[in-house]
């Protein structure tokens, strides 16, 4: 089987839904970015503290989330926090490699979602997606040095450190590492019957 991006499920969780994307989402996701200066720093597309977030009108960022939703070469679901209804964040495979079976991961949780296990559960939900129904081999992310929480959601996944990037992104004038971070589907089943 190979990865088939264009399918676009909604896959149910007991704190998050994650559902496909769509082109009026960009006003939420903008909004929490510009709310949330950390999202900036966590992602690495800031280089101080001081930056504002690239800006981009409004409408431009629709019609990308608009071929987000109709791609066939991502994976983009909102994240819905199942208590309030309200969208959170979103979670992304891209980057299929057909002939190794891989894929890469991101994640973007506004301030509304984070500290009560939303951000985990939706990783667990794609990757899982990932795995269990495209057939993936491999999962791949990237994730800052200060950015330990992020770190310690995939560790709980089961991602693996797997290497890092020395001096990878400059920010307030210092240099801070990537790590590179990895998952199995044999790690993957593995952990899912111990559960």
């Amino acid at each position: 089987m190979t990865a088939d991006f264009a399918t676009k499920p909604t896959l149910e969780g007991s704190l998050v839904t994650l559902r496909p994307i769509r082109a009026e989402d960009a006003d939420l996701i903008d909004a929490m970015v510009r709310a949330d200066p950390e999202i900036a720093r966590l992602t690495g597309s800031a280089n101080s503290s001081s930056e504002e977030p690239a800006a981009m009108p409004l409408e431009k960022l629709r019609e990308i989330y608009g071929g987000w939703a109709e791609a066939d070469d991502r994976l983009v679901l909102g994240v819905e926090d199942r208590a309030s209804g309200e969208l959170v964040g979103e979670v992304v495979l891209a980057g299929w490699d057909e002939g190794n079976r891989s894929s890469w991961f991101r994640t973007l949780i506004g301030a509304a979602g984070r500290g009560r296990g939303l951000g985990t559960e939706a990783t667990r939900l794609i990757v899982g997606y990932g795995f269990e129904a495209l057939d993936l081999h491999r999962i791949t992310l990237e994730v800052y040095d200060f950015n330990p929480r992020g770190r310690h959601v995939y560790e709980k996944v089961g991602f693996v450190h797997e290497g890092t990037g020395r001096e990878a992104l400059l920010f307030d004038d210092a240099w801070v590492d990537v790590h590179y971070m990895g998952l199995l589907a044999s790690d993957w089943s593995r952990g899912s019957d111990a559960t």
